[in-house]
């Protein structure tokens, strides 16, 4: 028997858990190899990559999709329980649950919403099987990354004020900015003069300053035009060109537009392109797996 897809892992992830008992990850991993009774060999095959296991990276996928659909959820890191939607699922005795199965969800609609908002290039995922190897990688890449995107917002929106601007700092730093983090630190976060979260250096030397405003907002608390306009009042009033503003949240069509319409220079960053930053920059992530695609070199076959 061929190591399962992840959709078909779904069904027997959540019979598992039935018991209603919290089960660690490694523990549904050891019982779904013996459902579908894999060998060592197939328990042991490799991704392209190297980095991880066929079945563990699929098993993984199953679990995020039942997460998503609220039928399971994880009340610890690497601890996985039924819901009380999941065990009405059972009762149910369904033959199979797949992504169609899924899709009566609202939270589970949402989350596909979301990751096709965000992927705004290549189709969608039922056409993924027109596509080439090489378009069907980068579609893949694209795929994984808004979906990265989407739970490293969940976590800086859980996370506290302090770590917030922690956050900001280790960001800033990395993409060239404040010179080292203990100055960073300093500037970062101790201001809150008139709208004024922090100020920072735009370069080593110090030729030239950036303030920043930062909130922490909910998703869907929306940051309007006089939030911006208090902000570059407050730049105007420290003789300031330059400002850097970040939410987790979005910014209103309104401020946006009054952003590109001023002298002032003022970045306004939200939280999706916040974790795009995040990830281009390796804050709060970690390297998984590298894929290095190449192509044929026609120079080198040319007959001289």
């Amino acid at each position: 028997m061929p190591i399962p897809d992840f959709q078909t892992i779904m069904l027997p992830t959540l019979s598992f858990l039935s018991d209603l008992r919290e089960h660690a990850t490694h523990e549904i991993e050891l019982e779904l190899a013996r459902t579908f009774r894999l060998t060592e060999e197939q328990i042991a095959a490799l991704l392209p990559s190297g980095q991880q296991t066929v079945f563990r990276n699929r098993a993984g996928w199953a679990r995020t999709y039942l997460k998503k659909a609220g039928l399971i959820n994880s009340p610890k890191r690497s601890i996985f329980q039924i819901t009380e939607r999941g065990s009405s699922v059972l009762l149910a005795a369904p033959e199979k649950i797949d992504i169609d199965f899924l899709k009566q969800y609202p939270e589970f609609q949402k989350f596909r919403e979301k990751r096709n908002d965000n992927h705004q290039i290549g189709p969608k995922e039922e056409n993924a099987a027109e596509l080439n190897p090489e378009e069907a990688l980068e579609d893949a890449y694209q795929k994984l990354k808004d979906d990265l995107s989407i739970e490293l917002l969940e976590h800086v929106l859980k996370s506290t004020p302090e770590f917030f601007e922690k956050l900001v700092v280790e960001l800033l730093v990395n993409m060239g900015y404040g010179g080292s983090r203990r100055e960073a630190a300093r500037a970062v976060g101790k201001s809150g003069d008139e709208g004024i979260d922090g100020i920072i250096d735009e370069d080593r030397l110090g030729l030239d300053t950036i303030y920043i405003q930062a909130k922490k907002w909910n998703t869907g608390n929306t940051v309007g035009r006089p939030e911006v306009q208090k902000f570059v009042g407050a730049l105007q009033g420290q003789r300031a060109k330059k400002g850097i503003f970040i939410t987790t949240s979005e910014f209103a069509e309104s401020a946006k537009q009054y952003a590109k319409n001023i002298d002032t220079k003022v970045v306004l960053i939200d939280g999706k392109r916040l974790t795009e930053l995040m990830i281009d920059f390796g804050v709060g992530v970690s390297h998984k797996a590298s894929y290095e695609v190449k192509s044929i070199d026609t120079d080198y076959f040319e007959v001289i």
